[in-house]
């Protein structure tokens, strides 16, 4: 298996053919070019990790080259060669980007040595490179899918404010998808190199809530037997979502406030204030405008968050998303259980669209596993579907779900599906005669 793949440029072509060939030994996979637009359309169509170019070549000089490739294909590390080795040249070089500049006709056990140093920087580098992609598609805004004006909307306003500093307030129902993009904002942040901390505010009491968004000294509390630090020292540098921020109790609220003015706290216990520096992004379902006239969210706080308000739509106000959301999880979920589940039927599809969510993407998303979970075949269709989903004549236009013919139904289509339409295990289960639930099922135009 071959090292890695240089590309050596040198219009000698003795010279050229002999380092390629001392290099192809080494176990590298090499590609030659004569000159420095040949080597540039050889980088256009292959992969290559180090380039080695001679100085003097007949259409541009080795050293401007080196800054032209560095600028198009930074992971690649280049060695400079010349058969007359100047310090100035060396210098300039280097500071175009070059890995290494090295005379020609030096000992060829000094430059397989640099090669090898030079592959390993650029393997790493591509490494590195292919990871930030990963993490750009798993938690950037490439994971959020969607074309409804709604939502282009939205990614367009969290895109803009992505690059800057300013505290971002994201508002919608639960399951919009609130967090997703609070995890895209940072990632395309320049603070994506450091955590990213999400917590819930309402997951915890008061006195918990403080001790884990600001930590505490040992012996502050019964319990605390050690130092611990809080999620704001452990977002230092990166940012920090604070979820559900509507439930925050008043005195946090002071404190939270605080931090976003001047970056620093007191931890439970402490005598000495905390610096950090932390991006904050924070979300509700509540309107906020309404607890602050209530007096159960402080206006300054308030205006100290939406400086940068995102509002994230219902999955009921972007019904043309659901089909490509809804193949999105089949194609993630039947990937998971290793089912040979290819898509769905049209008629899922509209049972999706014709939904009225409460639950938003979360519900669209739970529902997907479990229908793909119940399938039996190669396509979903609305038999995996609750019975929630069903409609028909009985439950459309002004019949009253409080009907007890409407109640008797849907519980029919429910014992149905658990049974996989076997009627007879169904009037069993129902406590009725087979006759009876045949007579049911034509009535209710369910045969």
């Amino acid at each position: 298996m071959a090292k890695g793949k240089l590309l050596v440029i040198d219009d000698e072509e003795r010279l050229r053919k002999l380092l390629a060939r001392i290099l192809q030994l080494e176990g590298f996979d090499v590609i030659e070019a004569a000159t420095a637009k040949e080597g540039l359309r050889k980088l256009e169509q292959e992969v290559v990790d180090v380039v080695i170019s001679d100085v003097k070549l007949p259409d541009i000089n080795g050293i401007d080259l080196t800054k032209t490739i560095k600028a198009a294909y930074p992971p690649i590390e280049i060695i400079v060669l010349t058969a007359y080795g100047t310090i100035n040249d060396g210098v300039t070089a280097i500071k175009n980007g070059a890995f290494d500049y090295i005379t020609k006709g030096d000992d060829n056990e000094k430059i397989i040595p640099l090669v090898n140093k030079a592959m390993d920087k650029a393997v790493l580098q591509r490494r590195v490179s292919e990871l930030e992609n990963k993490l750009s598609s798993r938690f950037g805004f490439d994971r959020i899918v969607g074309t409804s004006p709604a939502i282009t909307t939205a990614i367009n306003l969290a895109r803009r404010v992505a690059t800057t500093d300013t505290t971002v307030l994201i508002l919608g129902e639960t399951g919009t998808g609130k967090e997703v993009f609070a995890e895209a904002i940072h990632q395309a942040s320049p603070r994506n190199a450091k955590p990213f901390v999400a917590i819930n505010c309402s997951a915890f009491s008061k006195e918990l809530l403080e001790s884990e968004l600001f930590g505490h000294k040992a012996g502050s509390f019964t319990g605390a037997i050690k130092d611990k630090k809080g999620l704001f020292e452990e977002a230092n540098g990166g940012t920090i979502f604070l979820d559900e921020i509507g439930e925050l109790d008043h005195d946090l609220q002071a404190k939270l406030l605080r931090v976003l003015e001047s970056q620093q706290f007191i931890k439970i216990g402490d005598t000495k204030t905390t610096k950090v520096s932390v991006r904050i992004l924070a979300a509700t379902n509540r309107n906020l405008q309404d607890e602050v006239s209530k007096d159960h969210f402080r206006s300054d706080l308030f205006y100290r968050l939406s400086v940068f308000q995102i509002t994230l739509p219902s999955l009921r106000e972007r019904r043309k998303d659901i089909p490509v959301l809804a193949k999105m999880f089949i194609q993630q979920y039947a990937s998971k259980v290793n089912t040979q589940i290819t898509g769905a039927t049209q008629s899922f599809y509209n049972k999706l669209e014709n939904y009225n969510w409460p639950g938003n993407v979360r519900e669209l998303k739970n529902i997907i596993e479990r229908a793909v979970i119940m399938c039996d075949g190669t396509e979903l269709d609305t038999s995996v579907l609750p019975y929630e989903f069903d409609s028909s004549p009985a439950t459309a236009g002004t019949a009253s779900i409080f009907e007890l013919s409407t109640i008797e139904q849907q519980h029919i289509i429910r014992v149905l599906k658990h049974t996989q339409n076997n009627r007879a295990e169904t009037a069993r289960l129902l406590n009725i005669g087979i006759a009876t639930l045949y007579r049911k099922l034509k009535e209710y135009g369910l045969e």
